[in-house]
C-alpha cells in the first residue's frame, strides 16, 4: 500500500520512472499520489523498498526500454513444441532453449532493463539461477522440458497424463511441482478441484477388458496423487478457508469409496483421503489451542513485551488482533477484529464504539478509513479492501473520518517531534544484537508460505490468499533501515555517534557471517541513508579498518550488473540462509512483467516453470533449520525485546533535518 512503503530516499522516485513509463510497473509511483489500489499499488510499493531500479545504463546514459505487459506482442513466445520462452538456459548445464534471438521486434528477450551490452551475460541468470543449484525441491532431477502452451484445463490433463506415466515421464516430479506452485495464476482452485473430480469419475475409452481396467485405475491413481500434492502444498491455507475448501477431499473420498469394489488397489489412497478429510475438518489439539489465543500482536499495534518475546507464528486471516483507530482530533477507539476483515467491517466497529463514547456526543456521518504516515501522506481504503493491517508502514496509523475531514488529518504528535538522547544500544553488545536480529528474521521468514511470493506479485489484492506474512517481512526490512538512521541521528555526542557507527558496521558483519542477508543489507542501506551519509565529521572519525569494511559491504549492495555481487555471495552460501526478500520479489516481478501469462486462451507454461524455479530456490534456503537461542538471562531478554520492538523515525524529511542540526551544511 502507498502508506506502507514510502521511499527511503527521494531519488528512488526518479529511479522508478523508466519502469513506470514503459509499463513495467502499472501505475508505478503515480499511484502513490492518486491513491491507486490493487496489484499496481502493491508492486509500486515494492519498488520503493530499496534502490534496486536504475533509470539509465552507466555506459550509455540512455534510458532502456522495458517490455510492456499491455502491448500486443510478448518479447518471445514458446513454439508449438513447448521450447523457448526466453533466450536463457533452462537446464542445469546451461544449454539454450530459447527461440528469441534478441534482435528485432519479434525476437526480443526478457533481460533486465538498464543494463549495458556487456552486462547482459550476468542478466541471463536472472530467472534461471535456481537451475545451477539443482532446483532444491520436488525431488526431481533437472528441470526437463516444460509443457507447451495450452488452455488451463488441458494443462491439468497433461499433468495427469504425466503422473500416469503416459508422457513427460522424465520430469514428472518437477512438472507436478511447477503446476502446484503456479496454478493459482492461471487456474482457480475451484476449477482445479472440479476438473480432478470429473477426471476421477471418467472411464477409460477405446480399450476392452483388462487393459481398459488397468488404464482406468492408473488414471484414478494419478488424480489422487495430484489431489494429495494439492492438499499438501496448500494445507495451512485450506484449513483457514473452512468448509469452502474442505468439501473437496470429502467429495473425492465419497467417489473413491464407491470405486473400491471395482478397484481394490485404491484402498490405501482412500484411507489417506479419509485422513485428509479429518485433518481439514478436525484441527489437532495444538491448532485448537493456538486458535484460543486472544490476540496476535502486529509490529506496531499494541506493543506487548510478553507477546514479543514469544516465537513468531504465521499469521492467518482468522487471527484476531487489537488495533487503535484514530479520529481527526487524535483521540482513538480500540477495536478487536479479524486480521482479514474488510474495511467496511472495521468502520462498523468504529461507529459502534463512537456511539458509546463520551468524547463523541454527535455520531459522525459516512466514515472513511485512511492510513496516515508520519510524513502526512494519506491513502484512503475502499470498503471492500481486506487485511489492511499488515500493509501499514512502520509509523502509519489508521484514521476514521468523514470525507470532508480528509485534508485536515495530521500525523500523531509523537511521530512529528523527536527528542535527542543516548541510545539503549550503547549498553548492548553487537554480537547479542546481531544474534537477535538473525533469530527474529528467521522466525519471520519461516512464517511466509512459499505460495505467498507468487500471490504477492501475480495477484496483488485480488489473490485468494493474502500474503500477510510476506508483507510483514517487507515491513521489517524497512523498519531496520530506519532504525539504523534513527539511532545515529538521535545521538548528539560526536564520539558516541562514531561509536554507534562502528557498532552498526560490526552488526552488519555479524549478520552477514550468520547468513542473514535481510538484516545485513537493511543495515548497510540504513547507513547509506542520505541523512546519515552526509555526516562528514562522523564518518571521518571512523577508523580506517571500519571504513574499508563498509566499502566492501556497499559493493555487495551495488545494483550494477543485475546485483552481481549480491548474487555471487548468495550462490556461495548453503542453507539455512535468509535472503534479501525485496530482491526476490523484484526478480519475480520482472519475470511477470516481461512475459505474458496468457496468449489468447493459452497459458505460457514456460513462464510458470521459471516462477516455480524461483520458489524452489526459496524452499532450498529454508531446507535446513536455523539453531535458535534458548538463553533467558535478564540482559538477554532485554536485548530481545529491544530488537523486536524497534522505535524508529521513518519520515525522511525529519531525519534530514536532524542530520543538519547535528552537522550543519557549512561545517
Amino acid at each position: 500500500m502507498p502508506a506502507g512503503m514510502k521511499p527511503l530516499e527521494k531519488f528512488l522516485k526518479k529511479q522508478t520512472t523508466a519502469l513506470t513509463r514503459a509499463g513495467g510497473f502499472v501505475g508505478g509511483v503515480a499511484d502513490k499520489a492518486s491513491g491507486g489500489t490493487g496489484a499496481s499499488r502493491r508492486r509500486a510499493s515494492l519498488s520503493r523498498v530499496v534502490p534496486f531500479f536504475r533509470e539509465t545504463s552507466p555506459e550509455s546514459g540512455q534510458a532502456r526500454e522495458v517490455f510492456s505487459p499491455d502491448s500486443e506482442d510478448p518479447p518471445s513466445w514458446p513454439s508449438a513444441t513447448g521450447t523457448g520462452l526466453v533466450s536463457v538456459p533452462s537446464s542445469a548445464n546451461g544449454s539454450g532453449s530459447g527461440s528469441g534471438s534478441g534482435s528485432g521486434s519479434g525476437g526480443g528477450d526478457v533481460r533486465s532493463p538498464s543494463l549495458s551490452s556487456d552486462e547482459q551475460s550476468s542478466e541471463a541468470s536472472l530467472i534461471t539461477e535456481t537451475s545451477s543449484s539443482g532446483g532444491g525441491g520436488g525431488g526431481g532431477g533437472g528441470g526437463g522440458t516444460p509443457l507447451p502452451p495450452d488452455t488451463p484445463d488441458n494443462l491439468t490433463l497433461s499433468v495427469l497424463d504425466s503422473v500416469a506415466g503416459k508422457r513427460h515421464g522424465h520430469c514428472t516430479e518437477t512438472l507436478l511441482d511447477d503446476f502446484m506452485l503456479t496454478h493459482p495464476i492461471f487456474l482457480t482452485a475451484d476449477r482445479l478441484q472440479q476438473v480432478l473430480l470429473q477426471q476421477f469419475s471418467l472411464e477409460a475409452e477405446g480399450k476392452e477388458g483388462e487393459g481398459r481396467g488397468r488404464e482406468a485405475e492408473e488414471r484414478k491413481q494419478a488424480v489422487l496423487n495430484v489431489a494429495f500434492r494439492y492438499l499438501d502444498t496448500y494445507r495451512e491455507l485450506l484449513q483457514e478457508e473452512g468448509e469452502r475448501s474442505n468439501s473437496f477431499p470429502k467429495e473425492l473420498y465419497l467417489c473413491a469409496v464407491q470405486e473400491l469394489s471395482r478397484y481394490p488397489e485404491l484402498v490405501e489412497d482412500v484411507l489417506k483421503l479419509q485422513r485428509w478429510t479429518e485433518i481439514l475438518h478436525c484441527p489437532s489439539d495444538e491448532e485448537k489451542e493456538s486458535r484460543k489465543k486472544q490476540v496476535r500482536p502486529l509490529f506496531r499495534h499494541f506493543r506487548r513485551i510478553d507477546a514479543c518475546l514469544q516465537p513468531r507464528e504465521a499469521f492467518r486471516g482468522s487471527d484476531e488482533i487489537f488495533c487503535r483507530v484514530y479520529t481527526p482530533d487524535h483521540s482513538y477507539v480500540t477495536i478487536r477484529s479479524r486480521l482479514s476483515c474488510r474495511v467496511g467491517e472495521i468502520l462498523a466497529l468504529v461507529r459502534e464504539k463512537l456511539q458509546y463514547s463520551e468524547d463523541q456526543p454527535v455520531l459522525p456521518g459516512n466514515l472513511i478509513l485512511v492510513a496516515v504516515t508520519s510524513a502526512g501522506e494519506k491513502a484512503v481504503f475502499r470498503p471492500s479492501d481486506e487485511a489492511v493491517f499488515t500493509t501499514l508502514g512502520v509509523n502509519t496509523h489508521l484514521f476514521a473520518c468523514e470525507a470532508s475531514e480528509l485534508e485536515s488529518l495530521l500525523p500523531l504528535p509523537e511521530e512529528i517531534h523527536w527528542s535527542p538522547g543516548d541510545s539503549k544500544l550503547h549498553d548492548m553488545s553487537a554480537e547479542e544484537v546481531a544474534n537477535q536480529l538473525v533469530v527474529f528474521d528467521w522466525e519471520l521468514f519461516s512464517c511466509v508460505h512459499e505460495v505467498e511470493f507468487v500471490c504477492y506479485v501475480f495477484h496483488g489484492e485480488q489473490s485468494r490468499w493474502r500474503p500477510l506474512n510476506l508483507e510483514l517481512v517487507l515491513q521489517r526490512c524497512s523498519e531496520v533501515q530506519h532504525w539504523v538512521a534513527t539511532e545515529i541521528l538521535q545521538c548528539q555526542s560526536l564520539p558516541k555517534r562514531i561509536q554507534l557507527l562502528r557498532k552498526f558496521i560490526k552488526i552488519a558483519a555479524l549478520c552477514k557471517q550468520q547468513q542473514d542477508l535481510l538484516s545485513f543489507l537493511a543495515v548497510v542501506l540504513g547507513l547509506d541513508n542520505p541523512a546519515v551519509n552526509r555526516l562528514r565529521l562522523t564518518w571521518e572519525g571512523l577508523p580506517g579498518k571500519f571504513r574499508k569494511q563498509f566499502q566492501q559491504f556497499e559493493s555487495i549492495a551495488d545494483p550494477s550488473r543485475n546485483h552481481k555481487s549480491y548474487r555471487d555471495l548468495i550462490t556461495s552460501l548453503r542453507p539455512p540462509l535468509i535472503p534479501f526478500t525485496p530482491l526476490l520479489l523484484k526478480d519475480l516481478t520482472f519475470l511477470h512483467e516481461s512475459c505474458k501469462t496468457f496468449h489468447g486462451e493459452l497459458v505460457n507454461f514456460e513462464k510458470m516453470h521459471k516462477v516455480a524455479e524461483m520458489v524452489r530456490t526459496i524452499r532450498r534456503y529454508r531446507s535446513s533449520q536455523l539453531a535458535m537461542d534458548t538463553e533467558t538471562s535478564p540482559s538477554h531478554l532485554q536485548t530481545k525485546a529491544y530488537v523486536r520492538q524497534l522505535q524508529v523515525i521513518d519520515n525522511q524529511n525529519l531525519l534530514f533535518d536532524m542530520s543538519c542540526k547535528l552537522e550543519p551544511k557549512d561545517t
